[in-house]
């Protein structure tokens, strides 16, 4: 079955990266026809606004999307465009693989864990005001909806994986409402699997980040409300190699947009100096998420081998290969 995929390039080193996506893509036995849809800072002055609807309409209309990184201003300018997407296509679930690979140094190995993270409550929700001169307020949104649908995501997915071991992070012991109401969804939700797992379990936030640092592999699959999603996802990043190894997904509805997580490194812009490896293995995923299941283990033993040589690994993963030549030894290895 043919497939119209949307691909946003992104800023900065984005192209570069998506390049490198339709290059490998192309070398699969795939029927994939790239739809392209500019969002960004290259767009922003043409169209006013960094997120044209196009790039919504394209999105709901072929209902799969690849993109590059976008950039976000700081403290000026737009908002996130990432955000944006999120909230506007209700990708409710943020899935964050973290696999070890062959040839990136690290403390850790056989690292293999999956954090879902619920995508648009909690204090992200950006409900927020000013409380008399010096002070501001956050109001922290969880919600039995909201925690079931990530939760049950969760569950079904990791099931389909052959995963046995899933864990709520939290810290209901505190906010008893708002993480406790987390919680306690979470373990409702997990009695029509208690057959499929062989732990089903809990920690509390604080305690989770010390176990990920001394002892990762005890884990397997992690859920969490948006803010500790947020912040153990790139703690996870941190134990196989950094964010320049560490693909994403948003996920929702029969809606599904995959990206790298990292920031678009304007600087080194088109001087095939980018590391595409994190979009590379999201668009991995992507293309198993569309059943392409022997394909996208094709191009994941593809990636392991081009990795395995320090001539074909790019620079900031110990290597010397540029961009192209390292998503040329991927090919070779397909």
């Amino acid at each position: 079955m043919a497939h119209t995929v949307t691909l946003i390039p992104g800023d900065g080193i984005g192209p570069d990266l998506t390049d490198s996506v339709k290059r490998v893509i192309g070398a699969l036995d795939v029927d994939i026809e790239w739809e392209i849809a500019e969002a960004g800072e290259t767009v922003m002055e043409k169209e006013g606004t960094p997120l044209p609807e196009s790039v919504l309409e394209s999105i709901r209309k072929n209902k799969v999307a690849i993109k590059g990184p976008l950039t976000t201003p700081v403290g000026t300018g737009f908002r996130s465009v990432n955000v944006a997407l999120r909230k506007e296509l209700d990708l409710y679930a943020n899935v964050r693989p973290s696999l070890s690979l062959p040839g990136i140094e690290t403390p850790y190995k056989n690292i293999d864990i999956v954090l879902y993270r619920e995508n648009t409550e909690d204090l992200y929700a950006g409900v927020e005001h000013t409380v008399g001169k010096h002070a501001a307020e956050s109001i922290k949104i969880i919600t039995r909806e909201g925690t079931e649908r990530i939760c049950r995501m969760a569950f079904e997915q990791s099931k389909a994986e052959g995963r046995k071991h899933i864990t709520v992070v939290h810290k209901a012991n505190i906010m008893k409402y708002t993480d406790g109401l987390f919680r306690d969804v979470f373990y409702e939700v997990a009695k029509d699997y208690e057959n499929d797992f062989e732990e089903i379990d809990d920690r509390i936030v604080d305690n989770m980040a010390m176990q990920l640092v001394m002892k990762p592999n005890l884990y397997d699959v992690l859920v969490c409300p948006n803010l500790y999603g947020d912040i153990l996802s790139d703690l996870l990043a941190g134990l196989t190699g950094g964010l320049g190894v560490a693909p994403g997904a948003n996920i929702g509805d029969g809606l599904a947009l995959f990206e790298p997580v990292h920031g678009s490194a304007p600087k080194y812009a088109g001087q095939n100096r980018a590391n595409p490896l994190a979009t590379l293995l999201s668009a991995k995923n992507m293309i198993d998420y569309l059943g392409y299941s022997d394909e996208a283990e094709r191009m994941q033993r593809g990636i392991e081998a081009a990795l395995s040589k320090p001539e074909t690994r790019t620079k900031d993963l110990g290597g010397s290969a540029g961009t192209k030549e390292f998503t040329e030894a991927i090919v070779s290895n397909l």
